[in-house]
């Protein structure tokens, strides 16, 4: 038998017996499992990693499985970097990244356009990069640090019944001594300077478990309000440090980072009555429980522990994993339904996104989070934000609807720190009206 033969009755064979290799789609799990932030990585990714086997389960993107790859980073920027530049040329081609991690983020902005590899940084990052103009490949979606610091202060100046009573007063900025603790410095200066309230800043350095000092500066300064933007073992130690001191939980507002069970658990009732910031409501929903019946039924979950399956950041890995997929399904419906989509083409997804309530209620995901509404101009889609409460037992969110500050002071301030960065990087801004 010729060779052309042998390669027709191999084609025939393939495609009688069912033996076709499906075509896969490949994104990189540059994550963290390991190391002082271990909950917050291991969670995150085993809730995109759940929901991306929970797909592939229901037949793929339209018929087009996801792979994956991870490579552990222990939350360092430079082995962040290293891992990104060795799992973007692997199996045909990175589809997307998400490092979940400022610094590493920071550190891959640049190569990501070089690379045309788009980069989601879901609630993190660097927050003027929602201005696609001048970052076509950087999406902070949902909620960027400086729109949830903005909602932060709407909470507070509702709690006193209006932005202006906030007056006077004083607010302590307690943070994680790093590029994610200082990403909110300009929002709250500029709302310190337009309301008339005193900022006060305290750093922590990495990791955060010695505080006393910063806590008892706390305590001479008597702030009305701390707001605590930690991450990893810095959370418990603040709250239990705090009460230490004699400073009220109630009066503590926390970034999301530092509203996980694994925050508040491990400090027991210190952290009773404390609450946080979220772009994922707590609660139970359709979507988690078919992943407990198609995925870990089946062994195929990712969490040792199934106690996290609906966690706080389990949750957020979940909503990772749904707005990865409705990018790749979107980007499908204009370059191709069934066909592995290259980085460029899922650039065009992120940005044209619209995964609003119908959408949310299909995949039981309603209420879990805001609807995401992306474009040219606008990488992040949302800016809505939740409080949730810690009552010694499981999260409540005690915000009924989606919270969202000042966007037009923000998007403001978004578009000239993303000018400056466009003039700094010799960066000829996109105009976004001859995109389709």
């Amino acid at each position: 038998m010729n060779i052309a033969k042998k390669i027709l009755l191999t084609l025939a064979l393939m495609a009688s017996g069912g033996a076709v290799v499906a075509a896969e789609q490949y994104i990189p799990a540059i994550d963290y499992r390991v190391g002082p932030y271990a909950a917050g990585g291991s969670g995150f990714f085993g809730g995109a990693i759940d929901y991306m086997t929970l797909v592939n389960i229901n037949g793929g993107i339209n018929g087009v499985k996801l792979i994956w790859e991870e490579c552990e980073t222990e939350y360092n920027a430079s082995r962040g970097v290293e891992c990104y530049e060795r799992l973007k040329s692997k199996n045909g081609g990175a589809s997307m990244v998400e490092p979940l991690s400022t610094g590493i983020a920071y550190g891959i902005l640049d190569r990501v356009a070089q690379d045309k590899i788009p980069m989601t940084t879901l609630g993190y990052g660097r927050s003027d990069a929602a201005d696609g103009r001048v970052f076509p490949y950087v999406f902070p979606l949902i909620t960027s640090y400086w729109n949830q610091a903005a909602g932060m202060i709407k909470y507070l100046g509702d709690k006193e019944g209006g932005l202006d009573k906030l007056k006077g007063k004083k607010i302590a900025f307690l943070y994680h001594d790093s590029a994610f603790g200082k990403e909110p410095f300009p929002v709250l200066e500029a709302y310190a300077k337009q309301v008339g309230f005193e900022l006060l800043k305290l750093a922590v350095p990495h990791p955060g478990n010695e505080q006393q000092s910063q806590w008892l500066q706390i305590r001479q300064a008597k702030p009305d309000y701390v707001i605590l933007w930690g991450w990893g073992v810095m959370n418990p130690t603040a709250l239990k440090t705090a009460q230490r001191n004699g400073y009220p939980r109630e009066k503590i507002l926390g970034v999301w980072w530092s509203g996980s069970e694994e925050d508040v658990v491990p400090a027991g009732d210190a952290a009773k009555g404390y609450t946080s910031m979220t772009f994922n409501t707590p609660g139970n929903y359709p979507l988690l429980d078919e992943l407990k019946k198609k995925v870990y039924a089946a062994g195929k979950g990712n969490l040792e522990d199934k106690s996290r399956i609906g966690s706080t950041y389990h949750m957020r890995g979940v909503t990772a994993g749904i707005l990865w997929v409705e990018a790749i399904r979107k980007a499908q419906e204009k370059f191709g339904k069934g066909k592995v989509m290259t980085g460029e083409q899922v650039r065009w997804g992120f940005e044209n996104l619209n995964v609003d309530e119908a959408k949310l209620k299909a995949l039981g995901a309603l209420g879990m989070l805001p609807p995401v509404k992306t474009t040219c101009l606008d990488h992040e889609g949302s800016g809505a934000v939740k409080v949730q409460r810690w009552d010694g037992a499981a999260w409540k969110s005690i915000t009924p609807n989606w919270v969202v500050g000042d966007r037009a002071m923000i998007r403001k301030m978004m578009e000239e720190s993303a000018g400056k960065y466009a003039v700094e990087k010799k960066i000829t801004p996109r105009d976004c009206s001859k995109e389709g």
